[in-house]
């Protein structure tokens, strides 16, 4: 059997890098790589394991014998056992064996930057390079355009697990759902997708969010050149592909990052800084230069070698606090005395400058932060945390706790939707209906919904119609779009054959002209973070429960105006005031008969001069039950 020959792909100024945490390619180098050396073919190999004695490769291709194939530790300090092993090749299973100086502890740990990972509930590491030949140059060169904060942003949300099966339950491949995901998205007119996490997880119930394998798409669908091709078919489709990403925490399981040289070497060693008690895991040492490199590395290799557009990143809250879900005595406060979090805060800067830096705003990182943490989407020169958005979770809240009130309650709580117009332009919000809103015994939207079949599906028209008129940019998880009314299950499809019934495809139609509506709009883009793009014109109709606003972009010419109607009563000649004279026609009605409404619409609308809400014109409408009128 060969032995491992000396070689290193690192040089001096790459250890330099790596020590001081800017080394922002490690994917480059560490992990395994198919190389030819001498003329000899093989696999080189490189581990950070600053706490060890010993480290082998074991694998299929030794008989798992830790004697057979001991790496090298280099001279530099830098922690790093590096070597090649001749005739290894693609397709290799193996793991790092792992002697520490901590006790003569051994791990047997799978490979932190392996491209590909043995299917769960298996948990090796694969030698892999993931060749492909790209296709979507020309989104390439134009995507900074359509990732703009100033552009239409609509995004499906998917758990790719469970978006659709075929008829034994059976998962869809990578090269299936470009096939049939990408054409579904595009027929629905959604500007983006984005993934729940798609790297290597050993735990199905954690919906990917806890995981493993950093630098491999989970092997459940396919190769890492399969995920690449969905990629690509989505590109080629005018698509942008965002995913879900989690430098928060990872799992203990004994192949993963925990304890993984026998000492605390990914996880912070204080248990107050270094476990999550609601979710049983670790969390990384924001303060390690390594650890920093390790996952700013991470995010810079989706974005590289995936052409990913976008990473939305999972749990910022409980990053920037450090008693977030902990009681007091359970945590230690900072040297300002207070609970903020200044090693992860530093990272997250960092990781948005350098993204910034490396990809000239031609990408987004969206903060799922659930608090009032200030400045999280503004620029880290003035202090901010250089996220390009953040979820509004305070929207969606009070929102859905709205909605879900009987209409003939909603007149007490009007204050429920309009509150969030005093906040909308602090942050550069993302407006979601996430998974998290329809799991655990929330119901799905549309069953959070009062009234009879009718009115319910008339509810969840009106509130995507108030969603996507109010500012800000959009998320909406999958199955939301048709009405789907059973909770999400990870491990059941969507309930496609709901489409047999009419209610059900008035909703999705309803979506997909939305979705078009929102992109052919400039007023509802162009200033989607300004308060130049938004303007009230009654707030105060409590009685009625009518809220009517205009939406602005640069030229008036495209000014929208919005009536929302929240209860099941129809408003006939209804008043509004009016900033000019001239025609309106109606752009959009949710109470269409094509969406399953009754057909109250506005086929002529006319300004007279009766002076109405503070304007010299006014206008009358109606306004249909639960129904929501788009006017230009």
């Amino acid at each position: 059997m060969s032995k491992v020959i000396p070689h290193s792909l690192f040089t001096d100024f790459d250890i330099n890098l790596f020590k001081g945490g800017k080394h922002y390619r490690l994917y480059d180098k560490l992990g395994s790589h198919i190389i030819e050396l001498d003329g000899i073919e093989g696999t080189y190999f490189a581990v950070w394991a600053p706490s060890a004695k010993s480290v082998s490769v074991v694998g299929d291709f030794n008989y798992w014998n830790a004697d057979a194939h001991r790496l090298n530790v280099r001279w530099d300090s830098s922690g790093i056992w590096e070597g090649f092993i001749p005739k290894v090749g693609k397709g290799a299973i193996y793991k790092y064996k792992i002697q520490s100086h901590n006790n003569d502890i051994w791990t047997e740990k799978a490979d932190p930057f392996a491209r590909l990972c043995e299917h769960p509930p298996k948990t090796a590491s694969i030698v892999w390079s993931a060749d492909y030949k790209w296709m979507d140059s020309a989104w390439m060169g134009y995507r900074k355009d359509k990732n703009g904060l100033d552009r239409p942003y609509s995004v499906y949300e998917v758990h790719i697990g469970s978006w659709k099966r075929d008829a034994s339950n059976n998962v869809l491949s990578y090269k299936e759902l470009a096939k049939e995901l990408v054409s579904y998205v595009k027929e629905m007119g959604y500007t983006h997708v984005e993934f729940m996490p798609v790297m290597e997880y050993p735990y199905d119930p954690s919906w990917g969010y806890q995981l493993t394998g950093y630098f491999a798409p989970t092997s459940r669908f396919g190769t890492p050149e399969e995920f690449k091709f969905l990629v690509d078919a989505f590109h080629q489709n005018d698509i942008g592909v965002i995913l879900d990403w989690v430098p928060s925490h990872f799992p203990e399981d004994a192949h993963g990052l925990g304890f993984f040289d026998g000492s605390h070497l990914y996880e912070h060693p204080d248990r107050r800084k270094g476990y999550h008690p609601d979710w049983k895991s670790l969390i990384f040492n924001y303060g390690r230069n390594e650890v920093r490199a390790f996952l700013i590395s991470n995010a810079l290799f989706w974005l590289d070698q995936y052409h990913v557009d976008g990473l939305r990143v999972d749990a910022v809250a409980s990053m920037l606090y450090l008693d977030y879900s902990r009681e007091d005595g359970e945590w230690e406060p900072n040297m300002y005395g207070n609970n903020e979090n200044l090693e992860a805060m530093s990272f997250i800067r960092e990781l948005n400058q350098e993204v910034q830096a490396s990809f000239q705003g031609a990408v987004q990182t969206i903060a799922e932060e659930s608090t009032a943490f200030s400045g999280v989407s503004r620029p880290v020169e003035y202090g901010g945390l250089g996220f390009g958005m953040k979820w509004m979770m305070g929207w969606m809240h009070d929102t859905l706790e709205y909605f879900k009130k009987e209409p003939i309650y909603r007149r007490h709580h009007q204050n429920d939707l309009t509150f969030s117009m005093t906040y909308a332009f602090t942050e550069n919000f993302m407006l979601p209906f996430s998974h998290d809103e329809v799991v655990y015994g929330k119901q799905s939207l549309v069953y959070r919904m009062p009234g009879d079949e009718w009115q319910r599906f008339a509810n969840l028209r009106l509130l995507f119609g108030y969603m996507f008129t109010h500012p800000g940019t959009k998320l909406m998880f999958m199955g939301g779009e048709f009405g789907q009314t059973a909770e999400w299950n990870f491990q059941n499809s969507l309930d496609w054959h709901l489409l047999q019934y009419q209610v059900h495809v008035g909703v999705q139609q309803f979506v997909k002209d939305l979705n078009a509506l929102y992109k052919s709009s400039p007023a509802l883009y162009e200033k989607q973070f300004s308060p130049e793009g938004f303007q009230w014109i009654d707030y105060g109709d409590h009685e009625n429960s009518v809220l009517t606003y205009i939406r602005k972009g640069h030229d008036a010419e495209n000014d929208l105006v919005i009536a929302c109607n929240f209860t099941p009563v129809v408003r006939e000649n209804y008043r509004i005031g009016m900033p000019k004279k001239g025609k309106l026609k109606e752009v959009l009605n949710s109470d269409d008969v094509k969406y399953g409404g009754t057909g109250k619409v506005n086929p002529n609308i006319k300004t007279s001069n009766k002076p109405w809400h503070g304007h010299k014109k006014s206008v009358e409408i109606t306004i249909p039950p639960l129904g929501v009128v788009i006017m230009k």
